[in-house]
């Protein structure tokens, strides 16, 4: 049983035949695993918590089993491993640490443990405005990127939008509070942790427009046309890995889904390599300003032309 949040992980592990939940529905064990297995995450809190969870998915007699690399803080998972669960066996290979507990009685520290499965719980940030939580990008501030774009977002984007890789839906926000001629707008990240704060951070707007979110992987195109498209999108793998190939993606994806005249307003970091392919995909495109390490591009795509038959009288 495998418990995965992340859209293209579920969709690799259902392809192969492994069963999916997602956290906080019915596991098919009530009486926990023989074997539990923890990838932890960079973020500590969601680490401890995953690996409180962990524990306490435990049978009696069972393991758990925990592995991180090195520039991940691989001894601090041990360590934390340890006071949930009591000595642990460790094997070292490949920049890598990977670490087991003994048979289990339930949690050595059972206050600590529940105190952890509390560690990455929604909390609010930016004064209340937002519901965010351990792990997501940026979690705990306004990333200064997406601060940066939602300021210069023009008052007349109007039609069908869509936010692509949304996180908790800051983007999203800026885009209808300043733009009134948006009719309807989709929400879309392959995290489904932030796809649901996005809801909730989203739900005042509900009345108004419609809204649809959709736990979605950009990079494997957009299935529907809009008119304008707001993003800023990732450039990193889930465990850090620098990945420019996902946001020239991204970008792909928006020349492809935005209806003729479409506008695409995107953030990104100043050295991203990003102009080649937006030049592919669209008829104009204008850096609209540079600050703080950063770029705002606008991306208009072409419009139809239209038929050249000559209409005889």
């Amino acid at each position: 049983m495998c418990e995965q949040t992340f859209k293209p992980e579920v969709d690799e592990l259902m392809h192969t035949g492994h069963p999916v939940i997602l956290p906080g529905e019915d596991p098919p064990v009530p009486g926990g695993y023989a074997l539990v297995l923890v990838l932890p995450p960079r973020q500590r809190d969601e680490a401890r918590t995953l690996l409180a969870r962990a524990v306490m998915a435990a049978a009696p007699g069972g393991r758990v089993l925990a592995c991180a690399s090195n520039n991940e803080g691989a001894r601090s998972v041990q360590a934390d491993l340890e006071r949930l669960a009591g000595p642990v066996e460790v094997m070292v290979k490949n920049k890598c640490r990977v670490f087991w507990s003994g048979p289990l009685q339930g949690a050595a520290d059972p206050m600590l443990a529940q105190a952890w499965v509390r560690l990455d719980a929604p909390r609010r940030i930016a004064g209340g405005r937002y519901v965010s939580r351990p792990g997501l990008f940026a979690w705990d501030r306004i990333d200064p990127a997406s601060a940066l774009l939602g300021s210069l977002l023009p008052l007349d984007l109007a039609g069908h939008a869509a936010d692509l890789g949304a996180g908790h839906g800051y983007l999203s926000v800026q885009l209808l509070e300043r733009c009134p001629g948006i009719e309807a707008l989709d929400v879309i990240d392959a995290e489904r942790r932030a796809l649901d704060l996005a809801r909730v951070n989203l739900a005042p707007f509900q009345a108004r427009i419609a809204i649809d979110f959709l736990w979605h992987d950009v990079m494997a195109g957009l299935a529907r046309r809009y008119d304008v498209i707001v993003t800023n999108p990732p450039f990193h793998a889930q465990r850090g890995a620098d990945r420019p190939d996902i946001g020239r993606r991204f970008l792909a994806a928006a020349a492809q889904a935005l209806a003729g005249g479409g506008r695409l307003w995107l953030v990104a970091n100043r050295h991203l390599p990003y102009e080649a392919e937006l030049a592919r995909g669209f008829a104009a495109v204008h850096t609209i300003a540079q600050a703080g390490g950063f770029k705002v591009i606008e991306a208009v795509k072409a419009r139809r032309q239209a038929s050249r038959a000559a209409v005889s009288r």
